[in-house]
């Protein structure tokens, strides 16, 4: 059966940032999906604002290049765009200035919902709330919605918290972070707390390890400057990788709701350890068969940012005693490949012959690109000559199990539509993004304090030695990234 579509009542979104690339590659490509299905109607409007001097057909004739290019090729067109660009409208303005906020608040409706989404660069998040609020445009019932980067490290995170509060209660703030949108991730909660199969067993008596992996293939080329000041780190591990850590380590909520989630998702990031430094291996992409180098496409030829990294980390509670959790992602990779794997303990005793060996099951989370769930189990090898042990996958894949559903939605949609319904559950709280600096932030400072580079690594590998080295002296193995 196809996925029953629940419209919401017609809302105005403000989409600050409009002509720029995320809001052309992935937010009105989004929107103009839940549109053609049916989620909203006419009566809804999309504002556009940014710097550019347009006029309003001028951005509808961008937004319709946009959906051509970047729209789903299987449900995109001509019709359908006309349609959707007539609910467009436009308004140039200076986020620090006095120009356009006038024109902007006569073109917003009273009620229905307003939502105002900052698709722009982190130093105008405080202007942009201030001016919604001193002018009057922002309502009691208003959402803001800011993408990461949310702060550099600790302080600028405070400091950006403390500027949104100003203007903006914590339940109108939704700070985005668009892999808890994915089909996958919020099935990893289904699978956990919707199963009985699974829950039992989700503790460190029968979990040996757990592995994240978010492998890109490409590089930084045209993100140099913005990459060279952030690095692995602060731009996968502190959000992406950290929010993927907390829905698998957490603790079951009492309710489903946003606040309940949230909470136990707090709770893991404050029982990390402090992670020493021969339990994280840094690395850097080198020049391989004639493609640039990291260095080549970063701003100062001497940076020592990191491309890649990897680390061991431990949950200190009673559920995670003694279970690591191992977390890598970089630039350059074999492919591109982000997935969670929980490795479960081997059978306590072989009744086979020894040299038959049974391995413990593990459960893959597939994130992308061919999202699925996979169960790694021990079978007898089909076929005659004694008890003969093989390796057999139980598989959900997606595409494959429900093709009823139709093609999966783009996380944006989801992410966009739950602020329209005000539902916080798949977004970042203020006290979360800090906790999170919190830890991130003595990690950063320990390897800028040693001096140390990170490790050069081939192009199209796994990573720098030092990754393989992490899961050796543990006598484990990483998986194998592939597409």
């Amino acid at each position: 059966m196809v996925s029953r579509v629940i419209p919401v009542d017609p809302f105005d979104l403000v989409l600050f940032g409009a002509t720029g690339d995320l809001a052309r590659r992935k937010i009105l490509p989004s929107l103009f999906h839940r549109y053609k299905i049916g989620q909203f109607d006419d009566g809804t409007r999309v504002i556009g604002a940014s710097r550019s001097d347009l006029t309003q057909e001028a951005f509808r004739d961008l937004v319709r290049e946009a959906l051509t290019t970047y729209g789903h090729p299987d449900d995109t067109t001509p019709e359908d765009i006309t349609a959707f660009v007539s609910l467009l409208d436009y308004v140039a303005i200076d986020a620090r200035g006095d120009d356009g906020w006038a024109g902007l608040g006569e073109k917003l409706r009273d009620n229905v919902v307003r939502a105002f989404y900052l698709s722009v660069a982190p130093g105008l998040f405080a202007d942009i709330a201030e001016r919604l609020k001193s002018t009057g445009i922002a309502t009691p019932d208003s959402r803001i919605v800011v993408e990461k980067p949310f702060g550099h490290d600790l302080a600028s995170a405070k400091a950006l918290n403390a500027a949104l509060g100003a203007h903006f209660e914590e339940h109108q703030i939704y700070r985005i972070d668009h892999y808890l949108g994915k089909e996958t991730v919020q099935n990893l909660m289904a699978l956990r707390f919707a199963n009985s199969l699974f829950e039992p067993l989700w503790n460190s008596s029968q979990i040996d390890h757990v592995q994240i992996t978010v492998a890109e293939s490409i590089d930084v080329a045209g993100r140099g400057e913005y990459y060279d000041k952030s690095g692995a780190m602060r731009d996968m591990v502190q959000n992406h990788l950290m929010q993927l850590l907390c829905l698998t380590a957490m603790e079951p909520p009492a309710r489903f709701t946003p606040n309940a989630v949230r909470n136990e998702k707090l709770k893991v990031i404050e029982a990390l350890k402090p992670v020493a430094p021969n339990e994280i291996a840094r690395g850097q992409y080198r020049e391989s068969d004639g493609d640039d180098s990291y260095l080549d496409h970063a701003c100062d030829p001497n940076s020592t940012t990191e491309s890649f990294i990897a680390m061991k980390v431990q949950v200190a509670n009673w559920r995670w005693a003694g279970t690591p959790f191992y977390l890598r992602t970089g630039k350059c990779l074999r492919a591109r490949s982000s997935e969670i794997a929980v490795f479960f303990r081997d059978p306590p005793h072989n009744i086979f012959d020894a040299d038959n060996p049974v391995a413990g099951n593990v459960l893959v989370i597939r994130l992308q690109p061919d999202e699925g769930i996979t169960l790694h189990t021990t079978i007898k090898d089909p076929g005659p000559g004694g008890m003969r042990l093989t390796t057999a996958k139980l598989d959900m894949t997606f595409a494959d199990s429900l093709p009823e559903a139709g093609r999966p939605q783009d996380a944006y949609e989801r992410l966009i539509m739950d602020v329209i319904r005000g539902n916080q559950t798949l977004f970042m709280r203020g006290d979360e993004v800090e906790a999170a600096w919190a830890w991130a932030d003595p990690l950063i400072k320990g390897w800028k304090d040693a001096g140390t580079a990170p490790q050069p690594y081939d192009q199209g590998s796994a990573g720098p030695e030092d990754s393989l080295l992490l899961m050796h002296r543990d006598e484990r193995r990483w998986r194998e990234i592939r597409s």
